[in-house]
């Protein structure tokens, strides 16, 4: 083999490796199958993006490297921005420092889903059963969601 072809095979060996490594990782990460909101690209979600932040409900910030998601405590905490905003509903809701939220139960998985209501893009939180500390995760949630511009809200200011 020449030269040429052993600096070539080099170089491809090496871009094969990089490449699988690449992709190990996100296999391994843990918002795998967990997916974009359609509106992921828009600017707020990657305002929200440079905001996140590294500890959440007392459980540290995942690396993860898809546009619009981030995750907290591997995967007890796993937020979309960028999810289509709700219309009007009968689903309980709940105002947290001026940011109203709908609950969105799952009977399937057991986690508690909680969307932004009158905001645009929407912003979609899923906690697992085992954060008991749901109301320090929705107050650093509201403070970090409430620049995205605030439209209707689910409740009037006296709350239901």
């Amino acid at each position: 083999m020449s030269r040429r072809g052993r600096v070539a095979t080099g170089v491809a060996v090496a871009g094969l490796t990089v490449g699988a490594g690449l992709v190990a990782g996100e296999l391994d990460s843990p918002v795998f199958g967990l997916a974009q909101g359609p509106l992921a690209g828009d600017p707020a979600c990657a305002r929200l993006a440079d905001r996140y932040p590294d500890r959440l409900g007392g459980a540290d910030r995942d690396r993860v490297s898809f546009e619009g998601l981030a995750v907290w405590g591997h995967g007890e905490v796993e937020l979309r921005c960028g999810v289509s905003p709700p219309g009007p509903t009968t689903d309980a809701c709940v105002s947290v420092d001026g940011v109203d939220w709908v609950w969105r139960e799952s009977a399937t998985d057991g986690r508690r889903k909680l969307v932004t209501y009158g905001r645009s893009p929407a912003v979609e939180v899923s906690v697992a059963d085992s954060v008991t500390r749901l109301d320090a995760v929705l107050v650093d949630l509201s403070n970090l969601v409430a620049p995205i511009r605030k439209g209707d809200k689910c409740l009037e200011s006296g709350g239901h």
